[in-house]
């Protein structure tokens, strides 16, 4: 076989594998997640509990500050 088909077939490959990768993904962004599993989105996320987030510890602070706020109110009453 001449270089010439080694480097079409090449390209093909190439070619195949990035729109395999590309359905792929599309597929992947486009496909809900189940029920249950459905996580919010950015700094407010109350599913995540991994505490190496950057927003861990803001959310940690926030929902502190908010009980904080909320016994004072029940103080007050």
């Amino acid at each position: 076989m001449p270089q010439t088909g080694y480097i079409i077939i090449a390209i093909a490959i190439i070619v195949a594998l990035v729109i395999l990768f590309t359905v792929s993904f599309v597929v992947y962004i486009k496909t809900p997640a189940p029920k249950g599993c459905e996580r919010g989105k950015g700094p407010n996320c109350e599913n995540c509990e991994v505490a190496s987030c950057r927003f861990y510890a803001d959310a940690e602070r926030r929902a502190a500050k908010k009980l904080e706020e909320e016994s004072s109110k029940k103080g007050n009453e």
